[in-house]
This record gives structure tokens, C-alpha cells and sequence, in this order.
């Protein structure tokens, strides 16, 4: 976690919390207001702050990827799978160390990839997933949609749903703030608002109309991105697994 807390902590990511209010009031985004471009740009300028990045998220993805392979088993039938915004390719290492026969493509920006160092099993492509997406038989994203508005959401899963099979699927690691983790409610259920309430606040201070979501608006967006059914499936931690197969 010390990654983590060293890019929360750090001047560039706390400045634009000082424009929060000013750009709630006229629509602006809060980073841009504080450093002239979005986090992307920005970082693909800033070699400094692409490395804390990078690393902040491949802690949190090492701690989130022990849960997930320990509930979640759709990754047994596959071939190859595609990591989009997969960063320097952590989780899909996980991955292939659990399933060492997969096929694994880690998707970024070329120069979060570019930092990326060679991992057994694991192909780094770089690109942008708002144009393209690589062939495979699924596509796995792991806190991504959470960054981005519906109608950008949606033109991702579109592109995702050009590059599997009608037999292929999207896996999608995000919050559904709704859903019911432990049918007991005394142990547990859907996630605590207030804790909902700061990940939409991270987004809209950092990202680009990114939120966190309920069912019907996964449903919606992932409808609109060409899938129809979905499994929700509860792991041990704040994010679920959401597995949409094309319609």
C-alpha cells in the first residue's frame, strides 16, 4: 500500500482538490484546471508521475488479484485474454501464473507500456483503447470503466465487443454499489454509501466523468456497448466481477 499512499499524498494529486468546488460550479474538470491537461496527458508528459502511478495501481492490483483468483473462475477456458489498461501488466502475471496456458496481451497507453518490464507469459501492446482493441477470447478490465463517462464506457465496450467471438466476454472488475456481497445482511450487503461517496468524489476530481455504479446503469452502458446477459459475481473486496457475454 506505501505506492498508494506516496501518490495520494503526493502535491499533484492533491492540488486538484482545490478546484473541486470552483469546477462543480462551472462544469470544468478539476486536474485540468490545476495542471493544464487531463491525468493521461499529463502523465505521458511527466516521466516522474507516469512511475508513481504506475506503481500505485500495481499495489492495489496485487492486493485486489489474491481475492479475485481465489472466488472467480471464468479464466479456466480461455486461450487468450486482453488486458485493457492493464498499466505494466501486474494483474495479467497474476493471471497467467494461475493459468500458465492463456494467451495474455496487457493493453495501455504506449508510454504507460513503455515502463513495463518483461513478464513471463505477457505480451505488452501499446495503444488506445478508445480506437482499438486487440483479438482474444476475452477482455478483462480491472478498474477502468469507474474512470470514464457512460458514453465513453460505451465506446470502449464497443470496441471490446469487435474483438471477441460470439462465444468471447468482457470481465470487468469495478464497484457496483448495489450489490448484495453476503445474502446475510447482519454480515454483510451492498457497500457503504460513504465509501461509494469518496470514490465518486476521486473521479470526478481526477478523471473525466468517471463515477462508480449501480446494476441498472452497469446494465445499461454494457447493453449499449453490445452485451446483454451479465453475471455479478462478489469476491472479497469493494469491487465485484461483472462477466457480460455479447447479445
Amino acid at each position: 500500500m506505501v505506492p498508494t499512499l506516496l501518490m495520494q499524498n503526493d502535491e499533484r494529486i492533491v492540488a486538484p482538490w482545490h478546484y473541486l468546488n470552483e469546477c462543480v460550479m462551472d462544469g470544468a474538470l478539476p486536474f485540468e484546471r490545476a495542471h493544464g491537461a487531463d491525468i493521461w496527458s499529463y502523465a505521458s508528459a511527466h516521466p516522474d508521475f507516469n512511475h508513481l502511478v504506475n506503481n500505485a495501481m500495481a499495489g492495489g492490483t496485487r492486493i485486489v488479484m489474491k481475492t479475485l483468483l481465489s472466488k472467480y473462475q471464468g479464466f479456466h477456458s480461455l486461450d487468450s485474454l486482453v488486458d485493457v489498461g492493464g498499466g505494466t501488466g501486474t494483474a495479467l502475471a497474476e493471471i497467467v501464473r494461475a493459468y500458465p496456458s492463456i494467451k495474455a496481451i496487457n493493453y495501455d497507453l504506449p508510454h504507460v507500456v513503455a515502463t513495463a518490464r518483461n513478464l513471463p507469459g505477457v505480451e505488452h501492446v501499446g495503444g488506445d483503447m478508445f480506437e482499438t482493441v486487440p483479438a482474444a477470447d476475452a477482455i478483462f478490465m480491472k478498474w477502468i470503466m469507474h474512470d470514464w463517462s457512460d458514453e465513453d464506457c460505451t465506446k470502449i465496450l464497443m470496441n471490446c465487443r469487435k474483438s471477441i467471438p460470439e462465444t468471447g466476454k468482457v470481465i470487468i472488475v469495478d464497484m457496483v454499489v448495489d450489490f448484495q456481497h453476503n445474502n446475510d445482511q447482519k454480515k454483510g450487503g451492498a457497500l457503504d454509501p460513504n465509501l461509494c461517496l469518496v470514490f465518486d468524489l476521486l473521479m470526478a476530481t481526477h478523471c473525466t466523468g468517471g463515477k462508480e455504479r449501480t446494476e441498472e446503469e452497469w446494465k445499461k452502458i454494457l447493453w449499449e456497448g453490445g452485451f446483454g446477459d451479465y453475471n455479478i459475481i462478489g469476491i472479497p473486496a469493494p469491487q465485484s466481477v461483472i462477466e457480460a457475454f455479447p447479445r
